[in-house]
């Protein structure tokens, strides 16, 4: 062998070393970094007349598994919604009280617990309908309850215009991920078309999409030059520069909050909701070049709290708006209109109950139970409770709210008396999910186990869906992980192979030193 050819065989095994050590301290800078895929330098033997040459890098490669890979972005997303849900709900599970059995027969500070509190009050009241104290009890209970409304109302409309401030500031977010995405897809087709090395910003981009499926449910495609299609879960194609939906690139400047997806901030009130018709009720669209695109965007804490605003909350609060009307009602025709409507007639008194169900109180029933209230003249005059149309003090009135306002048979609770089921809300597409023709106690106990339901049906697939994160990241991991042992491993080799060419050279330069000491 040549001394040229040796030198240049240490030259080139020296290049590569020096390259792959790049990659492998790379790896290990990365090893925590969310969405980092670990690289492998590429080294392949040259030869000149079957003679070896040394060795030739090619590009650098990612240890990926594209199939897996898009299987995590999908669990992301799912974790990221169980999660954003997860945490909404638990405002309200801290206000709800507890239900220890299935059935809603066990429970502690619950709706149906105050609501017993008010018969047990009136029942007592039976025994001593002279006793100022036991009337007073029963305006007391009948206040603890109406609190315990409002508060669940509040709960509700405050989480809703949690999910909606969530919202706005999510859209700002996948923006930025899906600009950053088409930035380095031109940066990676342009270096490819300049054959230049791509593999850092390839990682950097898929850094970007593991950032985003905790947003929004997504999926991709890699095109040949080296582009990548970005889709939501319906397949709803999210461009990532505006050249993919045949806009000009002129003046746009990546990453950006404010492209491709636009929605708005807005106040929340229980009269508004999305329309998926095009009209303006209030919840504003997010849009993709002017087309409202709300319904395909699902997954992801995005989706999450779209869910949340336009479906959960809205139907709590119609499940409870329309508890407050049967409350209001039945207690009424029971004798004695000791809950309210709250809201002035202008004449002195409360507005008349209006069962309309999708116009808000005091045309309709949507937002009741923020307002309702105990009857100013009961709390003023707790007698009135045991007082006959002729003033006779007696105890006929707590019986009979007894046995109708609480009754369960069917002429306490069916045709009027019957609690709204469907047709609620102010977009009329909430319904309850039970019987209306249930008694005050079984519709406070069916409200308390529908909504317990949802808290803990998130809390279960959450964790379920933990779980199956966790076994894919860990697959993930073992084909695109980064191993600092092994990475260590293979710096401690390059340093041997890299002494071992630069040991040629020094080999090299002796026998040149002592060939010029014998020509001299």
């Amino acid at each position: 062998m040549s001394l040229g050819l040796a030198l240049n065989i240490a030259n080139t095994g020296m290049k590569a070393v020096e390259d792959a050590m790049a990659v492998a301290s790379q790896n290990i800078t990365n090893s925590q970094t969310p969405g980092y895929i670990s690289e492998n330098s590429n080294t392949n033997s040259a030869t000149a007349g079957n003679i070896a040459a040394g060795v030739t890098t090619g590009p650098t490669r990612l240890n990926i598994s594209q199939a897996l890979q898009k299987s995590l972005y999908q669990q992301n997303a799912d974790v990221a919604s169980l999660t954003a849900q997860n945490n909404s709900l638990s405002a309200l599970s801290s206000v709800e009280g507890t239900t220890t059995n299935s059935d809603g027969s066990n429970t502690i500070g619950t709706l149906t617990n105050n609501l017993q509190s008010v018969n047990t009050a009136l029942i007592s009241l039976t025994s001593t309908p002279n006793n100022s104290a036991a009337q007073a009890s029963v305006v007391s209970a009948a206040q603890t309850l109406t609190n315990n409304i409002n508060t669940l109302s509040s709960v509700y409309q405050t989480q809703r215009q949690t999910a909606q401030d969530n919202i706005a500031n999510t859209v700002k977010s996948i923006n930025s991920d899906l600009t950053t995405i088409g930035k380095l897809s031109q940066q990676i087709i342009t270096a490819k078309g300049s054959h230049i090395e791509t593999a850092d910003l390839e990682n950097q981009r898929y850094e970007a999409m593991n950032s985003l499926s905790s947003k929004l449910g997504v999926s991709f495609t890699e095109k040949v030059n080296g582009d990548m299609i970005v889709s939501t879960q319906d397949g709803t194609k999210l461009p990532t520069r505006p050249d993919q939906i045949n806009q000009s690139d002129d003046g746009f400047k990546a990453p950006t909050q404010d492209w491709p997806l636009s929605t708005k901030d807005v106040n929340v009130s229980s009269s508004m909701y999305h329309a998926t018709d095009g009209t303006n009720k209030g919840i504003p669209d997010i849009t993709l070049a002017g087309e409202d695109i709300t319904s395909h965007l699902t997954g992801g804490t995005l989706g999450a709290n779209i869910s949340l605003r336009d479906q959960t909350y809205p139907q709590m609060q119609a499940q409870l708006d329309s508890f407050c009307y049967s409350l209001i009602n039945r207690f009424s025709q029971a004798g004695a209109s000791l809950f309210t409507t709250g809201v002035s007639d202008g004449k002195g008194g409360t507005a008349a109950l209006n069962p309309s169900p999708t116009q808000t109180n005091p045309n309709g029933i949507v937002n009741l139970s923020s307002q309702i209230t105990v009857s100013q003249a009961y709390i003023d005059q707790p007698s009135k409770l045991v007082t006959d149309s002729d003033s006779t003090p007696s105890s006929s009135l707590a019986q009979s709210l007894i046995t109708q306002a609480f009754g369960s048979t069917d002429s306490a609770v069916s045709g009027s008396l019957a609690a709204p089921t469907s047709g609620l809300g102010p977009d009329g597409q909430q319904s309850t999910g039970y019987q209306g023709t249930l008694s005050l106690s079984q519709l406070a106990t069916s409200l308390t186990t529908s909504q317990a339901g949802v808290i803990s049906t998130v809390s279960s697939n959450l964790t379920t869906a933990k779980n199956i994160q966790t076994s894919l990241s860990t697959k993930i991991s073992n084909v695109s992980g980064v191993d600092v042992n092994n990475q260590l491993a293979i710096v401690t080799t390059l340093k041997s192979a890299y002494q071992a060419n630069a040991k040629v050279f020094s080999v090299a330069q002796s026998m040149f030193s002592s060939l010029l000491d014998a020509i001299n």
